[in-house]
C-alpha cells in the first residue's frame, strides 16, 4: 500500500499555501468517572461515533492512531483524565483546530427490594444510568464551548452517542448535522452490546481476538454494519479475498466506510476472477467519489472483462488525476496495446520504462509495439495493475479547499 497518496500531497500543500476554511478536528475519548476500567470502552465508543459522524464532512479528521502517538510524544497514559492544559497540548501537539473532549459515568442501579425487603434481581434488570458530557474547545480562537449532555439508561448508548455526534457537528459543520430527526433516522440505533464488541474489538491487541469480537458484535445486532466492514478489511490484508467480499458486501454505501467497502469489494471481487461483480462495485464507487485510483481499478476490472475500449476510457479518467503516474501509464498502454493500437500505447510504455528501465513488463509489450507483431495472436497472463489506496476524506477536503477559494 502506497505511503502517501497524491490526493494527501496536494492537500497537505493547498492547505499550506493559505488559510482556508477546512478545519482539522481531533475527538478525545470520553474520560470514565465511573471507578472501573471495564467501562472504559464507552469513551472510545463515543469518540468513534463523533470521529464517524465528522468523517463525513470536509473537515480534516484524526484517527486514533493519530491521537496515540500524541500521546506517546507527550508521556501522556491514554484513558487517563487530562487537566485542560494537556487537552489544549494535545491538540496543538496534532494541530487541530477544534478538539471535542469530555467525561462519562455509569451510576448503577438501585436494587429492587422484594415484599420482605430483600434485594431483587429481575431477569432485565437496568445496567445503570449513564451521562455523557463533553465540550467542543476552539483552539484557533482559544474559546471552550458550551456544555453537551446526554443522560439515560446504559442500553440507550447508541442514540445518546448519536445525539452527542449531531451536537457537535452543529458547531463543526452545520451543514453536515442537518435536522437532528434527520440525522437521528440516518443513524438507527445499535445494541449496547454490539457496541461494546466492536469497540472491544478496536481496542483488541491480536487479530484472533479483534476477529472474534467483530464477528460477535456482527452476530448480536446485523444492522450494526461496522464490525462487517472491519472484517472485510481484515481479511482484504490477508488476501482472503472471498471472505472479504462476504462482509464487505454487507455495508451499504450511505454507511461509514461505506464507498471504501465498495471500492474493497471490487477489488476482491477482482481478485477472485469476478471480472463483472469488480466491475459492477467500482462503477459505483467512482460515480460517488470519482479518484483516480478507483478509475484505475474499474479499468483493470473491465480489462479483466475483456472490453479494453472501455478499460481506455477509465484509465484515461485516472490519466487526469495524474498524468505521470506510472501505473496509469503503464495500464493505458497495456488496454492500446489490448486493443491493437500500438502507436498509441507505445509513448505511454516509454513513460513507464523512462521512470523505471527495469520494469520487464512494459518492455515485453514495447518491444512487441515496435516490433509490430501487437496483441495478435498471443495470450499472456492479466499484466493489469491496481491501487489499493483510497483516499475519500482526503478528497472531499481538497473539493472544499477549492470551492472555497472559488468563492
Amino acid at each position: 500500500m502506497e505511503m502517501f497518496s497524491r490526493v494527501s500531497l496536494w492537500l497537505s500543500l493547498v492547505l499550506a499555501a493559505a488559510p482556508l476554511s477546512a478545519k482539522t478536528f481531533l475527538v478525545i475519548p470520553l474520560f470514565n468517572l465511573s471507578g472501573s476500567q471495564n467501562l472504559d470502552w464507552i469513551g472510545e465508543s463515543v469518540a468513534e461515533t463523533v470521529l464517524s459522524a465528522a468523517g463525513a464532512g470536509t473537515a480534516v479528521v484524526l484517527d486514533r492512531d493519530d491521537r496515540e502517538e500524541a500521546y506517546r510524544k507527550l508521556g501522556l497514559r491514554p484513558g487517563a483524565q487530562l487537566t485542560l492544559a494537556s487537552v489544549i497540548k494535545l491538540g496543538q501537539t496534532l494541530g487541530a483546530d477544534r478538539v471535542f473532549f469530555g467525561t462519562f459515568r455509569v451510576t448503577p442501579p438501585a436494587p429492587a427490594l422484594t415484599v420482605v425487603g430483600t434485594p431483587a434481581e429481575p431477569k432485565n434488570r437496568p445496567r445503570g444510568t449513564l451521562t455523557l458530557s463533553a465540550r467542543m474547545l476552539d483552539l484557533a480562537q482559544m474559546h471552550e464551548g458550551s456544555e453537551f449532555s446526554e443522560v439515560g439508561p446504559l442500553e440507550d448508548l447508541g442514540v445518546m452517542q448519536q445525539k452527542l455526534a449531531w451536537r457537535a457537528l452543529k458547531v463543526l459543520d452545520p451543514a453536515l448535522a442537518g435536522e437532528e430527526d434527520t440525522f437521528l433516522k440516518d443513524h438507527p440505533r445499535i445494541r449496547v452490546d454490539a457496541l461494546e464488541s466492536y469497540i472491544r474489538g478496536l481496542l483488541a491487541r491480536t487479530p484472533s481476538e479483534q476477529e472474534k469480537l467483530f464477528e460477535r458484535s456482527a452476530s448480536l445486532d446485523p444492522s450494526f454494519v461496522q464490525p462487517a466492514f472491519e472484517l472485510g478489511r481484515m481479511y482484504w490484508n490477508r488476501q482472503q479475498f472471498s471472505l472479504a467480499a462476504q462482509w464487505l458486501a454487507k455495508v451499504p454505501a450511505t454507511a461509514a466506510h461505506g464507498h471504501e467497502a465498495q471500492f474493497l469489494l471490487g477489488l476482491s471481487r477482482y481478485e477472485m476472477g469476478d471480472a463483472a461483480g469488480a466491475e459492477r462495485a467500482l462503477t459505483d464507487v467512482t460515480a460517488a467519489v470519482p479518484l483516480g485510483d478507483a478509475f484505475n481499478d474499474l479499468g483493470a476490472a473491465q480489462l479483466l472483462a475483456g472490453d479494453a475500449e472501455k478499460a481506455e476510457a477509465s484509465f484515461a479518467q485516472a490519466l487526469k488525476d495524474d498524468p505521470s503516474d506510472p501505473v496509469y501509464q503503464f495500464n493505458t498502454g497495456y488496454a492500446l496495446y489490448k486493443k491493437g493500437d500500438c502507436s498509441g500505447a507505445t509513448p505511454h510504455l516509454e513513460a513507464v520504462l523512462k521512470r523505471d528501465a527495469s520494469d520487464k513488463d512494459a518492455a515485453m509489450l514495447l518491444d512487441r509495439c515496435r516490433s509490430g507483431a501487437g496483441p495478435a495472436g498471443v495470450k499472456t497472463a492479466n499484466l493489469a495493475r491496481i491501487k489499493t489506496n483510497f483516499e475519500e476524506s482526503a478528497y472531499r477536503q481538497l473539493q472544499d479547499v477549492f470551492q472555497t477559494k472559488r468563492k
